[in-house]
C-alpha cells in the first residue's frame, strides 16, 4: 500500500529527497565551469554550475533536474543517475552514496574490480589440470589455474587492470591462432556481451568495454549493429594448445549461487583430436 502523507514511511522519503537534493546542490557548486570546458559568462550569482548546465551537460530537462534537486516525488534512473555523477566528477564513494539517496542499490564502480568470493577464486586450482577459470560480468578473468595460462596464451599477463576474455579475443592477435574456429566463437561472444550489457542499460562498466572493443576491432564496429544476442552456456569448440596441437574441447560454464553473472568455465580435452 502506498504511504500516505501522514504515516511515517512518507515523511522519511521526503527527508531523503531533500538530502538528495541538497547533496546534489553541493556537488554542483564545486564544480567551475572551466572544469567542464563552459566559457565564463559575466559575474555569477552562485558558485560552481548553473542547474541548466548541469542539466545540459547530463543529457537531462533542466526542469527535471531543477525539481530533482528541489526534492520532488520524481524517480532517477540509473543512466540518469551515471550521467550526473560523471559530470559532477563524483568518487566512488561519493557515487555510492547518490545512488543510495536516490533509493538504488550503490552503483557498480567502473574502475573497481569485481568482487569474488575467495572460496570461489580457488575452485579453479582445485580443477586442474583441466583449463578452468571464473569471468564476471563484464568478462573479467576473475581467476584462473595454470592450465587455462598455458592454453589461453597473454590472457592473464600482468596489466594496470584485470585480464579481460573480451578483450583478449578481439584486441590480442594470438586469440585467433588459438581459437581455430575464430570467427563463430568471437560472434557467440559478442552476443552474449550484448546480452548481458541489455541487462545494465548506462552501467559505465559495459560502455567503457564496448566502446574500447569498438575502438580496437573492425569486426566488433561491423557486427554490434547487428544485435544478436546469445546466452551464456556451455558445448564445444576448437583450440590450438601449444604443445599438443588442435584439439576438441568440451566446456562447461556454471553460474555462482550467489553472484549469478559470475560463471566458472571448466574445459575437458576427453574428445578425439583433430590434426593440424
Amino acid at each position: 500500500m502506498p504511504n500516505q502523507p501522514n504515516q511515517p514511511g512518507h515523511s522519511g522519503q521526503q527527508a531523503q529527497r531533500r538530502e538528495l537534493g541538497a547533496f546534489l546542490r553541493s556537488r554542483r557548486e564545486r564544480i567551475t565551469p572551466d572544469q567542464v570546458g563552459l566559457p565564463r559568462s559575466g559575474r555569477r550569482r552562485t558558485p560552481g554550475l548553473r542547474r541548466e548546465e548541469l542539466a545540459l551537460l547530463a543529457g537531462i530537462s533542466a526542469t527535471w533536474y531543477t525539481y530533482l534537486e528541489q526534492g520532488r516525488d520524481i524517480r532517477a534512473s540509473d543512466q540518469v543517475l551515471n550521467a550526473l555523477a560523471s559530470v559532477l566528477r563524483l568518487d566512488r564513494y561519493e557515487r555510492g552514496h547518490l545512488f543510495q539517496l536516490a533509493g538504488h542499490a550503490p552503483a557498480a564502480d567502473p574502475e573497481a574490480p569485481e568482487p569474488l568470493a575467495p572460496e570461489a577464486a580457488a575452485v579453479p586450482l582445485l580443477l586442474q589440470p583441466h583449463p578452468a577459470y571464473i569471468i564476471g560480468g563484464t568478462y573479467d578473468v576473475l581467476s584462473h589455474n595454470p592450465a587455462a595460462d598455458e592454453l589461453f596464451p597473454h590472457l592473464t599477463a600482468a596489466t594496470d587492470r584485470p585480464p579481460n576474455f573480451l578483450r583478449w579475443v578481439f584486441l590480442e592477435p594470438a586469440a585467433r591462432d588459438v581459437l581455430v574456429d575464430w570467427e563463430p566463437e568471437a560472434r557467440g561472444l559478442l552476443a552474449r556481451l550484448r546480452t548481458l550489457a541489455g541487462r545494465h542499460p548506462g552501467d559505465p562498466r559495459y560502455t567503457r568495454l564496448i566502446d574500447e572493443l569498438k575502438a580496437g576491432s573492425p569486426e566488433v564496429r561491423s557486427w554490434w549493429p547487428q544485435y544478436e544476442v546469445q546466452a551464456r552456456q556451455g558445448g564445444r569448440k576448437r583450440l590450438r594448445h601449444p604443445g599438443r596441437g588442435v584439439i576438441e574441447y568440451a566446456y562447461t560454464a556454471f553460474h555462482l549461487a550467489e553472484q549469478p553473472e559470475q560463471t566458472l568455465v571448466i574445459y575437458s580435452d576427453d574428445q578425439p583430436r583433430f590434426r593440424r
